[in-house]
Parts: C-alpha cells; sequence; structure tokens
C-alpha cells in the first residue's frame, strides 16, 4: 500500500522537525486510512482489505432496516445464514418482536464515523443500504431528502469500497421520468425523473457505477416496482394506496383512493422483491452484464386491483380524491418495466401475478384483524 506508507512517513518527518516557527503540521488519523476519500491514483485504489470465501457466509449490514423491506429481508437473510450473521440497524427504536428477533444496532447513515466503526468491530461483508425518504415524503422536505438520500448515499459508498464490501443499493420507478419511454421501459433509456427521490436514485446507480469501474466497488442495484407488503404500514410512498386499499377492505369496508382509477404502474409482492434482492446478491459477478437492472412482476391500475379486490370482498366501496403531487409523480413514472436483462442474465422469475397477490394481501390482513378482534 504505497500510499498509506507515503503519508506515514511525510508525517513522521513532520512530527519530528525542529520547531523554525512554521506553523505545525496536524496529521488526522483518518486521513492516513485507506478510502476513496482521500486516495484518486487508479494504480493504489485497491480497497479490498477483507474479503470472504464462498464457502463462508456473509455479515450483513442493513441500514434503514424497520422500513418496509429490512425487516423482511433480515428474516429471509437469517434463514439462509444464520441469525447472527444479519444487523438490522436504523436511527429509531425497534418494536420488541424485531429487536428480539435477531441482532439490532443503532446507525445513523449521516455519521460517516459510526458507520466505518460498524462495519469494522463487526466485520461486515455485505452491506444493504436501504436508508431513504420516499417519493412524497422527500417532496414535501426536500433538504432531508437531499441529506439522506445523497450524502448518505455517499458516506455508504466510501466505506463499501474502503472495506471491500459487496454493496446493494435499491432504485426504483421513480428513477425515470416524463421523457423516458413508459410501456415498456427497458433498462438503458432516458433518465429525467422530477422528484428528489428520483433524482436521488438516478445519481445511486451512477455514482455505484462508477465505484465498480473506477476502485472495483462490487456494486449492485434493482429497480424496484412499487412493493406490496401485508405486515408494514405504507411509508410515504406514490404507490402506497395498492396497501392501503387491502388494510381498508377488511377494517371498514370504504377506500379512497388518491391516484386515478386508470393509472397504470409496475408493482410486486414483496416475497418477489426480497427473493430477487437475495439472488442478485448471490448471483456470480461474471454473469451480471450490468450493475443496475429492472425487475418487475405485474402493472395495473387502482380500478383493475378495486374489481380483483371486489371479487373476495364484494362490499367494498372505491371512492376517488385525487392527490395531485402523487398523481404528477405517478404521470412520470413507467406503467411497465422490462426485466429481460434480469431474467436472461441471473435467472430472475416473479411467483406473484395479480390474483396471487391479492388472495396473500387478504389472507394475511384478515387473519391479523381476527386476532385483534378476539383479542
Amino acid at each position: 500500500m504505497p500510499v498509506v506508507r507515503a503519508l506515514s512517513k511525510v508525517a513522521k518527518q513532520a512530527l519530528l522537525a525542529p520547531a523554525c516557527g512554521c506553523q505545525p503540521l496536524t496529521v488526522a488519523i483518518r486521513y492516513i486510512s485507506f478510502s476513496p476519500r482521500q486516495v484518486t491514483s487508479g494504480s493504489d485504489a485497491s480497497f479490498h482489505s477483507v474479503s470472504f470465501s464462498e464457502t463462508d457466509h456473509p455479515k450483513v449490514l442493513i441500514t434503514g432496516g424497520l422500513g418496509q423491506l429490512g425487516v423482511g429481508l433480515a428474516k429471509l437473510l437469517r434463514k439462509r445464514f444464520g441469525k447472527n450473521n444479519v444487523i438490522l440497524s436504523d436511527i429509531r427504536k425497534p418494536p420488541s418482536n424485531v429487536f428480539h428477533s435477531g441482532p439490532f444496532i443503532y446507525s445513523d447513515i449521516l455519521d460517516y464515523k459510526n458507520l466505518r466503526e460498524i462495519v469494522v468491530n463487526n466485520r461486515i461483508t455485505w452491506l444493504v443500504h436501504y436508508s431513504a425518504l420516499l417519493s412524497a415524503v422527500g417532496e414535501a422536505n426536500v433538504p432531508l431528502a437531499r441529506a439522506v438520500n445523497i450524502t448518505g448515499l455517499h458516506n455508504i459508498l466510501d466505506i463499501a469500497a474502503e472495506h471491500g464490501l459487496r454493496l446493494f443499493v435499491p432504485s426504483t420507478i421513480g428513477a425515470f421520468g416524463p421523457t423516458s419511454p413508459r410501456n415498456p421501459t427497458p433498462d438503458l433509456c432516458v433518465q429525467r425523473p422530477r422528484t428528489i427521490y428520483g433524482v436521488s436514485k438516478v445519481h445511486a446507480e451512477l455514482m455505484g457505477e462508477y465505484y465498480h469501474h473506477r476502485y472495483g466497488l462490487d456494486f449492485r442495484c434493482l429497480r424496484y416496482p412499487g412493493i406490496i407488503s401485508a405486515d408494514s404500514q405504507p411509508g410515504g410512498g406514490t404507490t402506497d394506496y395498492a396497501v392501503q386499499i387491502f388494510h381498508d377492505a377488511v377494517k371498514t369496508s370504504n377506500f379512497e383512493c388518491n391516484l386515478k382509477p386508470d393509472t397504470r404502474l409496475p408493482m410486486m409482492y414483496i416475497d418477489d422483491c426480497l427473493r430477487a434482492t437475495l439472488e442478485v446478491m448471490e448471483a456470480p459477478a461474471e454473469s451480471l452484464s450490468m450493475r443496475t437492472y429492472n425487475i418487475n412482476a405485474m402493472s395495473f391500475t387502482p380500478e383493475e386491483l378495486a374489481n380483483e379486490v371486489q371479487k373476495q370482498l364484494p362490499d367494498l366501496q372505491v371512492t376517488y380524491e385525487i392527490d395531485s403531487v402523487r398523481q404528477a409523480i405517478a404521470d412520470s413514472w413507467p406503467m411497465n418495466f422490462d426485466d429481460s436483462n434480469a431474467r436472461n442474465d441471473w435467472g430472475w422469475k416473479h411467483d406473484y401475478d395479480l390474483p396471487e397477490l391479492v388472495q396473500t394481501m387478504l389472507n394475511f390482513i384478515g387473519s391479523d384483524s381476527r386476532i385483534a378482534q378476539a383479542n
């Protein structure tokens, strides 16, 4: 590591030099570390100081772990790699069931030192970066979204490169804009999103690919469609209606949708999403022709979803009160994803179509509702 040795030699000479009335040289220990924040020479950018054998289980850190996807992914990975090999993290206090299900630690992605200590102290080899402000929430607080979604990402990229991690950062249908082809939307096309969430995700895709080519970072990214799950509440996304309708159908038989009935968007059940994430993380590097992939399962409108739910719950009444902000966002997004590259490169295949999705969601939420009423 010639750069580190050179820096250390300069520091030693400066510190041992006799007093001469010059400004003393202060050497910060962090800046003698081996990181893309300090090293610019391509020949010296070999950051894989931590590695693991393919026969060993990875040690996984999930940031933003209390969001819609983190808890579910931790459950899946713990079944695969062992309970203690998957660490959930967030800045919020976890509910009791999450806290007792496996390792959980406080982690603020805006605190570089805190993140670095976690990676080093726990010998992390995979990092799944779920911390982000979603579309509608991000538009309501752009400065916070910029800090979390962009500055936080920079911390993650630098630490992942420095310690040779395999890094997963999700992208989204929101990474496309009104000038992108919408039906279908291919992996590579014009991307001009109109939300801070979308802009930050395009930034993440490009920065991840840059770090892969520049520093050899094992960066992997999937563009998620709208994700539907029964065991988490809507989190401020434009596709939240497709989760809320099931809760309202079971509890009140009345649902007010904030998107137009003919707004078509790509969607996926959470089990397919989590399995796709694991599969792309386990895929051999040589099978990946790109570092960012579309994945898809189904595309539907609010009206089509309501009709399918009404087959099971005929009493459901649906009204439409259009949220102009969310509608404008949805109208700029893809109607359907072309995910042929993911299917060809690493064998992606979804399990849930619309009828299976509706039946599964109603079974899950209906069961929870009956238990709550009994209690």
